[in-house]
């Protein structure tokens, strides 16, 4: 009777021999995440977090941000945890990191060590970690966009099928962050370039179009606008706020209003102007930005484009190239935003009385969804364990820009093949996105992280002649030679 057991044990073992490398890291990984969840039972909360539960109790299109995090997060209602929507986080990112591995090695034909390297940051970076921690929907966001690159890049003849699968998890992904909307033109390109058939094509955008389209026609239903949310003008108006010139260069007078406050040179981060309770937008907590504002910022900021091109440039060339690529952290865009991105030291007040849009206040929106409070438990020492830990292992920016450059020379020097190229595009249009339409914001790097390590990794960690060749489960499996990036 014990002698299947024994196999399947021994069948585990000799499986981690060949993978010790990455064993290892993926022991650490969960032993971290295990710290995590008992050091800080419950979630870890940021601004957004209410509006999200505010969605998942009554769903609705948001009109500041797309719902989809919030509808996960109904999905999940029943179950009334934030606990238990913290740990899916941190079983989804493992369970990537164990796929993104198996296809790097088995797929990809990369060299175990590298394959192993590139999952690192994935499972030990102490800030993913913590992001994962918090009730946001960047999690999610980072599974569907990095699922859909894997599923689309793995090799074989890609079907339509396999298209419609790809383009479901990118609508999915631009509903609940838009950001990941301009990755559906990235893999039309690749499928280009790997000449692939009509009939994909259509699957894919079909799939896309679906939940973006559904979601945009229910936007529009409640709030008169095909549209994903009520604020593209608002937030591109934060980003020009930051060097836009009244002074110098006169705006219409029916948008002189909206003209930022303070020296050019000591305004507040264009992210914190748009919140500021004394912003000429006039935004007010609770409250929803109206039509005519989200217009009449539009117009103003595209003005100061056109008026001041050089300073825009200017202003995203700085958060794209130093914020982005810094060693060190600064406390951008406000001091209270870059501390949420660590594991603190005692509860953070979350201000229960403050009016959430749509839903009565932040005591409410979390009563109904977990059917009483939510106050997040800090146990020592594991709490000072994570503390400590996310102050020595982090990946600093510059080492994210290193494995850019890395992976750039690989396609440039290596004649690498096509889905190098996807994954390294990738990761500098998630990176790019944000400094150029809205601001810069530490946690926007996290989901761009595994693309530029896998691009790397697949650039230059490629199995040379003579080398050891993992099993294959058929040999049809294996990828036709494509197109060259």
């Amino acid at each position: 009777m014990l002698s299947p057991l024994v196999g399947r044990l021994s069948k585990v073992g000799a499986l981690v021999r060949r993978h010790w490398v990455f064993a290892g890291v993926l022991v650490a990984g969960v032993v971290l995440r295990v710290g995590a969840v008992r050091a800080f039972r419950g979630t870890l909360w940021f601004n957004d977090s209410y509006d999200y539960l505010a969605i998942a109790n009554d769903p609705f299109p948001h009109p500041l941000r797309p719902s989809g995090y919030g509808l996960f997060l109904w999905v999940l209602k029943p179950f009334h945890s934030v606990a238990l929507v913290t740990a899916l986080h941190h079983v989804a990112i493992v369970g990537l990191a164990v796929v993104g591995y198996r296809m790097l090695v088995r797929d990809f034909d990369v060299r175990r060590g590298w394959a192993a390297l590139a999952v690192v940051p994935l499972l030990l970076d102490s800030f993913q970690i913590e992001l994962e921690h918090l009730l946001l929907s960047d999690t999610l966001f980072t599974v569907l966009v990095f699922g859909a690159m894997l599923v689309v890049a793995k090799p074989g003849a890609t079907g339509w099928r396999r298209a419609a699968m790809v383009g479901l998890l990118l609508g999915f992904a631009a509903v609940t962050r838009t950001v990941g909307a301009p990755l559906f033109l990235i893999v039309v390109l690749y499928l280009l370039v790997r000449r692939t058939r009509w009939p994909v094509y259509v699957a894919l955008s079909l799939a896309f179009f679906l939940p973006v389209g559904a979601y945009a026609t229910w936007y529009q239903q409640e709030h008169g606008r095909f549209a994903m949310s009520g604020t593209d003008g608002v937030f591109l108006w934060g980003r020009t706020a930051a060097f836009a010139d009244c002074e110098a260069f006169t705006p219409p007078p029916d948008i002189a209003r909206l003209c930022p406050h303070g020296e050019k040179g000591e305004r507040l981060a264009s992210s914190h102007q748009i919140w500021h309770e004394d912003s000429p937008l006039g935004w007010t907590n609770g409250e929803a930005f109206d039509e005519q504002t989200n217009q009449d910022a539009q117009r103003f900021a595209l003005w100061a484009i056109r008026n001041q091109p050089g300073d825009y440039v200017q202003v995203v060339a700085y958060d794209f190239f130093v914020r982005t690529f810094s060693w060190n952290r600064s406390q951008y865009p406000t001091i209270g935003t870059e501390a949420r991105y660590h594991f603190p030291t005692k509860p953070t007040a979350r201000n229960p009385d403050l009016p959430v849009l749509g839903a009565g206040d932040r005591r409410s929106v979390v009563d109904e969804y977990v059917h009483g409070p939510a106050p997040l438990h800090i146990v020592e020492p594991y709490a000072e364990y994570m503390r400590t830990y996310q102050e020595r292992v982090r990946v600093p920016g510059t080492v994210l820009g290193i494995v850019l450059l890395v992976g750039a020379a690989g396609i440039v020097w290596r004649r690498a093949r096509a889905r190098t190229a996807l994954f390294w595009v990738s990761a500098v249009t998630l990176l790019a996105i944000p400094p150029v339409t809205v601001d810069f914001d530490y946690r926007y790097i996290l989901p761009a992280m595994p693309f530029a390590c896998f691009a790397a990794a697949m650039a230059w960690g490629r199995r040379l002649p003579g080398d050891p060749v993992p099993k294959r489960k058929a040999a049809d499996e294996r990828e036709p030679e494509p197109a060259r990036a």
